[in-house]
Formats: C-alpha cells, sequence, structure tokens
C-alpha cells in the first residue's frame, strides 16, 4: 500500500509539473492577446467634486426642510458658478499584488496624466500593496517617478499598508501621508522556495539540469542544493536590497537608512517619527481638503484579466521585495 502512495506521489508531482507549464504558455499567449484588446479601452474620468455635491444635496434634502433646501439648493448653485482655481487633482489607485498587476493600468493612466497636466497640477495616489516581485514593483516605481521627472507633485496615501515593494513606490512620492495603523516599511528582500530533491532520490528519480555559466542557476526546486548554491543567492539578494536601501535614500535622503532597512515594518504613528512617512491622515480626509480649492478627477482604467492570468499572478515566485 506505501508503495502505491509513493507512485501516486510521483504521478501527481508529475502532473503538477507538466499543468504549470501548459499553463504558463497559455497564460502568455493570453496576455499577448489582452495587451492587444487593452490598447483600444478607454479610461475612466469622474470629477469628484460633481459626485461630493450630489452626495450632500442628497443628505440636505433628507434632514432640512422644504424652505431650507431651497436656500441651500440656490447657494450651492452660486458657489458652484464661482472660479475654483484652475488647478487640478488626479486621484489615481493601486491596490497591489504580487506581480504588482495593477502596473499595466497604472502606466497608461500616468501616460494619460502626463500628456494634459498642466502647471501645477498635481496627483494622489491611494497605493495598497504588501510587496511582491522585484523587477514587477520596480517598474511601478519607475512610472510614479515619471511624474516626479515631469514636475507633477505626487502625494501618496497610504490606509492600510505599503511595505517592502509598496514603500519602494511611496519613496517616490513628494509626501507621503497614511492612516494610523497602517503598516509602513518592510525595507528588504527575501528569496524563498520548497526543495523536493530528497523526495525525488528516496524514489529513484533523477533530475537533470544543463547549464551555461557557472551562475546561470542557483538555488533550484528540483535539484541538490549546495551551500556554494546558497552564496550565491544570498550575494544577489544582498545586491538587490542594496538597490532599495539606495532607492529610498534617493528619494528620501533624511531616513536613517542603517535603522530601517532590516526588514522591519513599522505602523504610521511610530514611521513617522523615523521619516518613513510625513503625517498621519487618511486619503478621505486628504482629498477632502484638496476638493476646497481643486478641480478634483479620478482617473482609473480598468484591465479584465482572464482566469488563466489571475493564476499566473497568485504562483509567480521570484526574488520577493
Amino acid at each position: 500500500m506505501s508503495d502505491l502512495w509513493a507512485s501516486y506521489l510521483v504521478f501527481l508531482l508529475e502532473t503538477i509539473t507538466i499543468v504549470a507549464a501548459i499553463l504558463l504558455i497559455i497564460t502568455k499567449i493570453a496576455t499577448s492577446k489582452q495587451a492587444n484588446k487593452t490598447n483600444n479601452s478607454n479610461i475612466e474620468v469622474t470629477k469628484v467634486n460633481d459626485s461630493l455635491a450630489e452626495i450632500k444635496s442628497q443628505v440636505y434634502k433628507k434632514i432640512l426642510d422644504k424652505t431650507e433646501y431651497k436656500k441651500y439648493s440656490k447657494d450651492a448653485k452660486k458657489v458652484s458658478k464661482k472660479n475654483i482655481q484652475n488647478n487640478k487633482i488626479f486621484v489615481l489607485e493601486f491596490k497591489g499584488d504580487l506581480r504588482a498587476s495593477a502596473v499595466v493600468s497604472l502606466r497608461e493612466e500616468i501616460s494619460a496624466i502626463i500628456a494634459v497636466a498642466a502647471e501645477h497640477d498635481q496627483v494622489v495616489l491611494k497605493l495598497e500593496s504588501p510587496g511582491g516581485c522585484v523587477h514587477d514593483y520596480g517598474l511601478a516605481a519607475s512610472q510614479l517617478a515619471r511624474l516626479r521627472k515631469h514636475n507633477i507633485k505626487l502625494t501618496v496615501c497610504v490606509d492600510k499598508m505599503a511595505a517592502s515593494g509598496g514603500y519602494l513606490m511611496a519613496v517616490v512620492a513628494n509626501k507621503i501621508v497614511a492612516a494610523p495603523f497602517a503598516v509602513i516599511g518592510s525595507i528588504g528582500v527575501i528569496l524563498q522556495l520548497p526543495n523536493l530533491n530528497k523526495f525525488l532520490k528516496d524514489k529513484k528519480i533523477n533530475f537533470e539540469q544543463i547549464t551555461a555559466g557557472n551562475q546561470k542557476r542557483n538555488l533550484t526546486l528540483f535539484g541538490e542544493n549546495t551551500n556554494e548554491d546558497r552564496k550565491n543567492a544570498k550575494e544577489q539578494i544582498e545586491e538587490v536590497h542594496k538597490l532599495f536601501t539606495d532607492f529610498v535614500i534617493k528619494y528620501r535622503p533624511n531616513i536613517n537608512i542603517d535603522k530601517v532597512a532590516t526588514g522591519r515594518a513599522w505602523h504610521a504613528i511610530d514611521a513617522i517619527e523615523l521619516n518613513l512617512i510625513d503625517e498621519i491622515t487618511t486619503s478621505d480626509d486628504t482629498i477632502l481638503k484638496l476638493l476646497k480649492s481643486h478641480n478634483v478627477f479620478n482617473i482609473k482604467k480598468t484591465i479584465k484579466k482572464t482566469f488563466l492570468q489571475n493564476i499566473l499572478t497568485k504562483t509567480s515566485s521570484y526574488f520577493m521585495l
């Protein structure tokens, strides 16, 4: 019975490997087709001032009598005709996952803003992310850096979490604000994967791997990892961590990097003392304050992911920020 169970486990392992390879190929094809489709899709633009005015009108209609509401409506129309500053605030939202997949939308939203932004226009980004793959979050941070390059002021608002790769994005901002219990920091890098080599050896299954270049592959899922492999992987992780810390220092030079770059995360009420953020407040209050003197627009481009793309997003494994 034990031999039967062992055979089943081997069969299951082989099946998972084959299915994963097939899913990877199909997903790459699906991603390519999806990218072609999304090039022609529209970006949604909503004026937040109008939405707020409608909400206020609905509430006042319920709590005021007819005479008071009539007076309110009349005064509100006069206010709406006043010339609010021509300066605009563009509000974006980024909800991060392992592969920072929202960067597909973010890059086009930012391109649209750069194309229409006038002097003194600003961007507010509502950011929520626990971090993920290095290259994906590096690209996301680079997209935000495009705003700085075009002299467009950027404020990042964190209501829940901007950790690791999420914080890599946040530091690009001219100003970082966060809710009191938002999780901030985690300036560190991790590489993790299971190793099935002992199991394969026990079942007398050989694993062959041929590389050109003695550091083409370090730690492996199926092969036997050596101390040299671990040493090389550690060196690579340290290199990525150095890139991470240098990036943080570039945008927030007043940070004591040796103190905060340990991989630890802090709640915002403590993070502000470490200069990881600039102000304790929520994204809601930040935007409400700006509404008094600016025309505020939500900019959103929705990218629909296929079922297979969702699977790939959740199962990929690389160096992690």
